[in-house]
């Protein structure tokens, strides 16, 4: 496609993803305060992209991230061995008491009125240490990758990590691959990495969050605009390019713009305007009903070219993921030669099957995907 153009010459790797594991604790409908028992999901924003791209579209995936020689870190290499992601790990050992750790991220799925609650504890965290020079990108990309990956949340964990993203965008554009970032603004990790100093005067609680979330987008403005100049293709929502890149938008709590996409791409036309190098930008707009009924669309820019999903409405089991879902559907179709129309509804099948799972990674198979892009209802099949 013009102006876009994914290696089609023999390639180790057909997407490389940039970020930290986790595993997160899942305790479903019962809040945490009552929980006995939990799930647990191996996950990463990142991650996911590369984990769905191989276990559902059964492409060449391969992750680079931390990894630490304990426990936890055993059962994470399981469940990546079991995706079909090839790993790259930078090794930390652990201490026995204090980490370094795989993060652990602690979310419920809500229900109906009550919605999911998601935090973290991400104290001495492995991915965080991470750091230029702790992979060798030349050999990597020697052996050939198409897409390369990362996102807004290995980037909020420290200021090495967003380094470490840059100099992998730099060495992935220079062996031909195309590059793509998720925004993924999340406000409580931002705040943590750019929160006020014990040299400040003292502030009223309520001053003092003010002022922790408004430096908090100040800090992940002046990060990721300088990781988003590298890029090709960008995923975000409207949220995302507001507070994330500091775009012009319309309240993000409003009705209106949720399911709009003039108004996303209204927005689009801003991100090209200050970034000329992004040739794409997708998102799924989605109107939460409740927790557990969502109004799901996707829409895709591709070099001034607008297309946008059918509108359908989700009966939700586990919110988490859907939009790294979407990514991935998206993905596949491109790299596999769809045209933007058809990679657009791979994107959009694939992340509403996702929602429809416990867990963060995909669970379906591309025909159960292909089916539904192409509009096949949930009957049962016989």
């Amino acid at each position: 496609m013009s102006g876009f153009t994914i290696r089609q010459d023999a390639c180790a790797l057909d997407f490389l993803s940039l970020g930290a594991l986790v595993h997160r604790l899942d305790p479903g409908l019962v809040p945490f305060r009552k929980a006995r028992v939990f799930d647990v999901h191996v996950s990463g924003g990142e991650y996911n992209v590369a984990a769905g791209l191989a276990d559902c579209f059964g492409l060449r995936t391969g992750i680079a991230t931390a990894m630490v020689n304990y426990g936890i870190g055993e059962l994470v290499q399981a469940r990546v061995r079991e995706a079909g992601v090839t790993p790259f790990y930078k090794w930390f050992e652990h201490d026995g008491v204090r980490g370094p750790n795989i993060a652990t991220v602690y979310s419920d799925r809500g229900h109906g009125v009550r919605p999911p609650v998601v935090f973290y504890n991400r104290a001495n965290e492995a991915g965080a240490l991470l750091k230029p020079g702790d992979f060798d990108w030349p050999a990597i990309f020697a052996a050939g990758v198409r897409w390369f990956h990362s996102g807004g949340i290995f980037a909020a964990l420290s200021p090495t990590t967003a380094e470490l993203i840059l100099d992998a965008m730099q060495a992935a554009k220079q062996a031909g691959a195309v590059t793509s970032f998720d925004l993924n603004y999340r406000p409580k990790l931002w705040k943590s990495v750019g929160g006020l100093g014990d040299g400040c005067s003292p502030l009223p609680n309520d001053a003092r969050s003010d002022a922790l979330v408004s430096m908090a987008q100040e800090r992940a403005q002046q990060v990721l605009r300088r990781i988003v100049s590298h890029v090709d293709a960008l995923f975000g929502n409207e949220e995302d390019l507001q507070k994330g890149l500091g775009i012009p938008g319309p309240e993000v709590t409003s009705v209106r713009s949720q399911l709009d996409p003039d108004t996303f791409f209204r927005m689009i036309e801003r991100v090209v305007d200050q970034y000329p190098g992004i040739k794409l930008v997708g998102t799924t707009l989605r109107e939460v009903q409740s927790a557990n009924r969502h109004d799901w669309k996707a829409v895709l820019w591709l070099k001034g070219d607008r297309f946008v999903s059918p509108m359908y409405q989700l009966d939700v089991l586990d919110r988490i993921g859907g939009g790294d879902g979407f990514a991935s559907g998206l993905i596949y179709g491109l790299i596999s030669g769809r045209s933007p129309e058809e990679a657009l509804r791979l994107g959009w099948a694939h992340g509403a099957l996702l929602t429809t799972y416990h867990g963060d990674v995909s669970q379906a198979t591309r025909q159960e995907v292909e089916a539904l892009a192409h509009g096949e209802s949930a009957r049962v099949q016989r």
